[in-house]
């Protein structure tokens, strides 16, 4: 399977477990609670520095303590592995800031 074959729920399920994130209707979701609203802009920040780093970018709603992430390949129309890459890097920058999810 290369990095653009679109990977299923199931196909995800074990990669995932503990990141925070769900494979639901063709994207990645995952959503993290913060100490307050500058905290979730440094987690944001954090993130964005890694999505430039993977050319592979998230859409992202940010709020007072919380932020919320979908991941999908646009370019094929669904999740990849590309996806489940950035969403544990996500989950890893999470633990280094201590965000959690929810």
């Amino acid at each position: 399977m290369d990095a653009r074959s679109i990977l299923s729920p199931t196909e995800t399920e074990a990669s995932l477990e503990g990141s925070g994130f769900r494979n639901s209707q063709n994207h990645l979701v995952g959503a993290f609670t913060t100490a307050d609203f500058r905290s979730a802009v440094q987690f944001v920040d954090r993130v964005a520095d890694v999505a430039d780093e993977l050319n592979h970018h998230p859409d992202v709603r940010l709020g007072w303590g919380h932020v919320e992430f979908a991941l999908t390949s646009h370019d094929v129309g669904g999740v990849t592995q590309r996806d489940v890459d950035l969403a544990l890097r996500i989950r890893a920058i999470a633990d280094e800031l201590g965000a959690t999810p929810g």
